[in-house]
């Protein structure tokens, strides 16, 4: 499994009006350099599936969220991964009926739903950061990649918050534009 997240220099994963648009400058904005966009398609590429939680699930199926133009893999032009979403209330409404599956049974139930769609790709956790410092807490996560904006939030929802977990790390590669710092580590077992 491999937790995939974007985090401030602080370490917060959302800002404290929930934005989250700075952190992604390396995805999304116009700026990119030709690294983020390889970045991108690499991870993108690599996903059979993806596990979020709920309140990254009311984002991306919100009006203002994914669509046909803008969703997981958008930029390859390829068919968005299965998505799993992890929570405990289920919501009244899925817009994005075609790629989202709710589950109410917990983080490895998804996560065994999510192996199984994946076939021989990564399942990828993106978010957000409860249920990202859940996986570390629980001992779920392989991989660790962090895409560490150049952004200070000074409050938000932060990653390793509470999480009391220690985890061993040996870095796996390091690509550093003037959008993220593309940090990926193997996490030791």
């Amino acid at each position: 499994m491999i937790l995939d997240i974007t985090i401030s220099l602080d370490g917060f994963v959302t800002g404290p009006d929930d934005a989250v648009q700075a952190l992604h400058e390396w995805a999304v904005g116009d700026d990119r350099t030709e690294q983020d966009v390889e970045q991108l398609a690499t991870l993108t590429a690599a996903t059979g599936a993806v596990v979020m939680g709920r309140h990254t699930f009311d984002v991306v199926d919100g009006p203002d969220g994914w669509n046909e133009d803008m969703h997981y893999g958008a930029d390859q032009g390829d068919v968005p991964p299965p998505c799993f979403v992890v929570t405990h209330r289920p919501p009244e409404h899925v817009r994005l009926t075609d790629r989202m599956t709710i589950v109410t049974t917990g983080l490895r139930d998804a996560l065994d739903q999510a192996t199984a769609a994946a076939g021989d790709k990564d399942v990828f956790i993106m978010g957000g950061g409860e249920l990202g410092g859940s996986a570390l807490r629980d001992g779920v996560v392989d991989k660790l990649h962090l895409h560490v904006a150049p952004v200070l939030l000074g409050a938000g929802t932060g990653l390793f918050e509470g999480s009391r977990v220690t985890l061993r790390i040996d870095e796996a590669a390091t690509v550093v534009t003037r959008n993220a710092a593309h940090l990926y580590y193997d996490v030791v077992r």
